[in-house]
């Protein structure tokens, strides 16, 4: 029996750091964070387990990267490359300038070979054709690492502290899923006429748990449900615009590989027109009630996934899973290993995945997690690629917090809640009868959020009259550099007169709610800044803020 020769499955170790059998100077670890060249990598599963040691045909460009890149996430496409013959590799073929007009796209994927009569019937996914082959993307990292505390982990050793360009697989699981998300955008722009729309929603909490379900329940009906009446689509329960203000969600659907352009906002879909027509089936994802600005469209539910035991809202519904305290990406990923568990194997999928389940048991060491969230969390491992399982959740909770390329308004927006008038008042409240109050909750000082633009003062009077409050409340919790955790408010109201009531509400309430006045220059007599002297709950305020209202009823804009 000959030696034993370990191989990998993965570009960068074959592709860029051997040539002719050797370490080249041009992919040492030390100059990968400054590559500029496309590398094109020739790969197959066939070869992998064989003892010979394989002989690779690298075509490495000396030509730099087109400015016109700039900070697109891919920086380049590396072509599959189809085997010549059982002994020998293909020569690597450069694609047309056409072809390389378009690599720029996320979401297109092109074969190696122009000429190939199957080119055409290709551009759209095949699962049957794509699955005997890989392809691997360059993606420039727009994320400084260094900033964020990842664990030490073996990766480090191959790729560095802080690399600029990383390879991903680009996976067969997550190319039909694309194909999924891409031909229901398009019918559904086209009305889905003749059939039911069968749509899977959430709750309108913008996390990624929520959305990561919601698109991959969808999914799971879509490819275990055989109904031709139903016409399968997820949708996100959140406006689109708001995908913006929540960074971790839009840096783990970039990492994934999923075309944000193909997903359905609950702003861009009518479904109570559906509903008038008797064309809509609603799976509730989440909870056993659908959000109050939904609550009308109830009839329309057929099924509710992972709910709590005994909260069952709407009897009529006949299927119902129950949850059992775990995170329901756990159940959705229990689902597809029972039915397909081959399709877990990319990269890209599990993470989705596997992220949800992440942020949902705090990594896993939340009180409610459970041992079968650890149980999928282990089978979902490869999704946490080379950062592992702890350092996906700290980039995920840095992100989650991480502002410092948001406009002001998103920032405010992140974690909002509006309050409107429905009740009398007392005297010293009169003025707000049919006033509207609103709280945002932010993650860094008062003092930062002033200094995030030149304009911040300026922005934060605007968001007060786009979303048409009298009072805006916005609360700041954050740690300090001694490790001391600090609450401060900023208060915004529309006139100095509501300011001098509230400030009187303060004094009266100051056992609740002890404040000290922060000077901050420049912000005018509309806006004052507080810092409190104990700790408080952000749900302390929310409870002054509704007392000094009078009885409102809360709910999201």
């Amino acid at each position: 029996m000959g030696p034993y020769i370990r191989t990998r499955e993965n570009p960068y170790f074959d592709g860029l750091l051997v040539k002719g059998g050797s370490l080249t100077e041009e992919s040492s670890n030390s100059d990968f964070g400054g590559i500029y060249d496309v590398q094109k990598v020739s790969r197959f599963r066939s070869d992998i387990g064989n003892s010979g040691r394989k002989n690779l045909d690298l075509d490495i460009s000396e030509k730099p990267m087109e400015p016109a890149f700039g900070d697109s996430i891919s920086d380049a496409i590396l072509q599959p490359f189809i085997r010549a013959s059982n002994d020998s590799w293909s020569n690597a073929v450069r694609p047309p300038a056409s072809v390389l007009s378009d690599i720029q796209s996320e979401s297109n994927f092109h074969l190696d070979n122009p000429s190939d009569p199957m080119k055409d019937s290709l551009d759209h996914y095949a699962p049957s054709l794509l699955g005997t082959e890989k392809s691997y993307k360059v993606m420039k990292k727009r994320t400084s690492l260094p900033k964020i505390p990842l664990p030490q982990s073996a990766a480090s050793f191959y790729n560095g502290y802080s690399p600029r360009m990383e390879i991903v697989e680009s996976c067969e699981s997550v190319n039909r899923l694309n194909f999924f998300l891409k031909s229901r955008r398009e019918e559904v722009d086209a009305g889905v006429p003749g059939r039911f729309l069968h749509a899977v929603i959430g709750q309108d909490v913008p996390d990624v748990g929520s959305v990561a379900s919601a698109i991959m329940y969808a999914f799971y009906l879509n490819e275990t449900l055989k109904n031709d009446q139903f016409f399968t689509v997820p949708v996100i329960n959140i406006k689109r615009t708001e995908l913006n203000s929540h960074a971790e969600l839009k840096w783990l659907l970039d990492s994934c590989q999923i075309d944000q352009s193909s997903l359905i906002f609950i702003d861009e879909i009518d479904l109570s027109y559906y509903d008038l027509f008797g064309s809509l089936k609603l799976v509730l994802l989440n909870g056993s009630k659908l959000p109050s600005k939904q609550e009308a469209l109830k009839e329309s539910v057929i099924e509710i996934f992972n709910c709590k035991e005994g909260e069952f809202a709407y009897p009529w519904v006949e299927k119902v899973t129950v949850g059992q305290e775990c995170s329901s990406c756990t159940l959705i990923a229990e689902n597809f290993a029972m039915t397909s568990p081959q399709i877990l194997a990319g990269q890209g999928f599990s993470r989705l995945l596997l992220a949800g389940i992440l942020l949902d048991t705090g990594n896993l060491s939340s009180p409610d997690s459970t041992t079968k969230d650890k149980y999928m969390a282990t089978l979902l491992l490869n999704g946490a690629g080379r950062f592992g399982c702890n350092g996906l959740y700290q980039i995920l909770r840095y992100k989650l917090y991480d502002v410092s390329e948001l406009r002001v308004a998103d920032i405010l927006g992140k974690d909002f809640k509006k309050w409107t008038r429905v009740g009398k008042a007392d005297n010293s409240c009169s003025r707000l009868t049919v006033a509207h109050v609103g709280m945002s909750s932010i993650g860094i000082s008062v003092e930062q959020l002033l200094s995030h633009g030149e304009a911040s003062t300026r922005e934060i009077k605007h968001f007060l009259q786009t979303e048409k409050l009298r009072l805006l409340m916005i609360v700041s919790g954050y740690y300090d550099q001694q490790k001391n955790f600090k609450r401060e408010i900023l208060v915004s109201t529309e006139s100095v007169e509501v300011m001098k009531n509230l400030l009187f509400f303060f004094n009266s309430n100051a056992s609740q709610l002890p404040l000290k006045a922060v000077h901050q220059p420049d912000i005018g007599e509309e806006m004052k800044a507080f810092e409190i002297d104990k700790v408080t709950s952000r749900k302390t305020i929310e409870r002054l803020l509704e007392q000094f209202g009078g009885p409102f009823n809360q709910h999201r804009p």
